[in-house]
């Protein structure tokens, strides 16, 4: 350190006594154009070492209050050599106007101006010839090691990756050219690089140049484009790292760290949804609102969703402490004018439930807390149970007898037609949210959507683990399908579809084409930069326990009615009613009741309970 420090200092000391040496050039050789006579005995006189003198005073006094001597040569640019110009402009005029006021014998403005022409043209003209050289020397030192990049994108961003790279890190990469699809652009350079083409050349250029990598830099492109041109680059099978959006370019120039590896959300390509916040915040603002399982990763969203809108407190509740209380810290880290009141609970705690309720009286709920997890569920059935259907109805029960305004239940397309018990007990759910709407004043609904992208247990985090880990990629049938939305797109919708609600509904999410499971997994590798099968194996292991191929949104006995948005719909009322559920309820608790049934046993209850539930035959595998 103490050796890098010193080379710095004499690096400063080295530049200072060029910039002397070219000072004084640049008055000799001032002198020589303006002046008639070639003499040396006419040029060089007393007056004129002096004005020299002086004007090195002058040059080195703004060079200092600018800071010149601060930079590091090798990553000089532009905005530095500007300031060079700015110096010696300033400099000579200064001496021009101190020579004039104090009558000063020294040399004419016209030399004044033509000398600092000529030393801010010789200050520039070395230090990029100095930065040329040093740039080349650690090029050549790490040729070997270097990637070879190839650069997705010929606009902004495009040029400050570029730049970014030339100047920091040259010797990790090699910049063998630009992608961009603008016709005009081809074969112009952007920061020394050349454009090589358009998207359609991307796999030809990686092939013929063997690039090792490369970087996605448009800032400003439609989810579709993006798309497009990541599966080209997917084909290549060469690891792609993205820059996600304009919005990360505007609020950070370092756009280096910025650029992430591809998300399977970049190859779904959908578009962003438009909500309609007023309705919202009409909601939300100034309320007290409650959110159960405020930890797991729907939960967590929505609080961060309702934040926005401005709650008067948020009452997050969850039974399992460490994320109830990583969400806790970053909402009051980000909105500190929001009261956040963190509560360890289980909803399956009929009489903490009904305290909460009673304290707290919250204006509207959204019911997140529920096991998910399909396989484990189906060998603890009576957890499932205990937790969906039984703290739902809690959660229910609390709202009706505190005049909750709305109660939201987040919901699943799993519970359509269920083969699993977790599916069944979500459907169980649905079926007491509607009935209690009926007998209630508040407006209970609930909110169906599929898988979510990167939330806890769901397959792509899987997948990245056992890439990371070289394989293999489990995947537990070739032809299963899944519906896929990301966590803030699936939360946003939730908050727009409960500004619809009158109550009863069961609000069903758009969510897009279905998803081939072994499609996704061969992507990831893909984007990963290896081989399916070649470097990552991808293994079928069988459909699990109660796992089906395909999901379905709707029921067939329920019809699809369009709402106010394109990716909201709503699914027929039920005609179930709270002595219906009652009855189902009673058949559950004695289940509850009596742990030492068979799973077969708590399978058939629960068939009669949920008349749509249907185990997965063998023969689906």
């Amino acid at each position: 350190m103490k050796t890098f420090i010193a080379k710095i200092k004499l690096t400063k000391i080295i530049l200072f006594i060029i910039d002397i040496f070219i000072i004084v050039i640049s008055y000799l050789v001032s002198r020589i154009f303006l002046f008639d006579s070639f003499e040396p005995v006419q040029i060089i006189t007393t007056r004129f070492v002096n004005s020299i003198l002086f004007a090195i005073i002058i040059y080195e006094i703004f060079l200092n209050l600018f800071e010149v001597y601060k930079n590091i040569t090798i990553y000089e640019s532009a905005k530095e050599y500007f300031s060079y110009a700015l110096v010696c402009m300033v400099s000579c005029n200064v001496v021009s106007l101190l020579t004039i006021i104090f009558n000063l014998d020294f040399v004419t403005p016209k030399e004044n101006l033509l000398a600092g022409v000529f030393a801010a043209t010789m200050m520039i003209f070395y230090r990029v010839v100095i930065r040329f050289l040093l740039t080349n020397k650690v090029t050549i030192k790490g040729k070997q090691e270097r990637k070879k990049l190839l650069i997705i994108g010929g606009g902004e961003a495009g040029a400050e990756v570029a730049k970014n790279i030339k100047a920091n890190l040259i010797t990790s990469y090699d910049i063998i050219g630009i992608i961009d699809d603008d016709p005009q652009k081809k074969r112009c350079k952007i920061n020394g690089v050349k454009i090589l083409g358009n998207r359609n050349d991307i796999i030809k250029i990686c092939k013929e140049r063997k690039i090792d990598i490369i970087f996605f830099a448009i800032s400003n492109i439609s989810n579709q484009d993006r798309k497009d041109i990541i599966s080209i680059c997917q084909e290549t099978g060469i690891k792609v790292r993205l820059l996600p959006g304009i919005q990360d370019f505007m609020t950070d120039k370092n756009i280096m760290q910025n650029l992430r590896d591809i998300e399977i959300e970049d190859i779904l390509g959908r578009d962003p949804i438009v909500l309609d916040n007023n309705n919202i915040e009409a909601l939300i603002k100034e309320k007290t609102i409650l959110v159960t399982g405020a930890g797991g990763s729907i939960g967590s969203e929505l609080c961060r969703q309702i934040a926005k809108y401005n709650p008067k407190e948020m009452i997050i509740l969850d039974i399992y402490e460490n994320n109830l209380y990583d969400i806790e810290l970053e909402l009051k880290a980000n909105y500190k004018n929001i009261k956040i009141t963190p509560i360890i609970a289980s909803v399956r705690d009929k009489d903490k439930m009904d305290n909460v309720f009673k304290k707290y009286n919250p204006y509207v709920v959204f019911h997140a807390a529920a096991h998910k997890h399909v396989p484990l569920m189906e060998e603890s059935p009576l957890e499932a149970i205990k937790n969906n259907v039984f703290g739902t109805y809690n959660v229910v029960s609390c709202c009706d007898k505190y005049n909750v305004k709305r109660c939201v239940l987040i919901s699943t397309d799993k519970a359509v037609n269920p083969t699993n018990i977790m599916g069944a007990t979500k459907r169980m759910c649905e079926m007491i949210v509607q009935a209690k709407d009926k007998v209630s004043k508040t407006e209970f609904v609930a909110v169906r959507f599929g898988n979510v992208l990167g939330s806890n247990g769901s397959v792509v985090p899987l997948f990245k683990k056992q890439i990371a880990k070289g394989g293999p990629v489990t995947v537990t049938h070739k032809d299963i399908t899944r519906f896929f939305m990301t966590i803030p797109e699936a939360v946003q919708l939730v908050l727009q579809a409960t500004t619809y609600a009158k109550g009863g509904e069961i609000f069903v999410l758009d969510m897009g084409e279905p998803v081939k499971i072994y499609d996704l997994a061969v992507s990831l590798i893909k984007l990963s930069g290896f081989q399916p099968d070649v470097d990552i194996p991808i293994k079928i292991t069988g459909l699990r326990p109660g796992e089906k191929l395909y999901e379905e949104i709707l029921m067939s006995e329920e019809g699809l009615k369009s709402t106010e948005h394109s990716k909201i719909f709503i699914a027929k009322p039920s005609k179930i009613t709270m002595e219906d559920i009652e009855k189902k309820l009673e058949v559950l608790d004695d289940l509850v009741k009596n742990e030492d049934k068979s799973i077969e046993e708590i399978k058939e209850n629960m068939k009669k309970v949920v008349p749509t539930y249907k185990e997965r035959k063998r023969e689906e595998e």
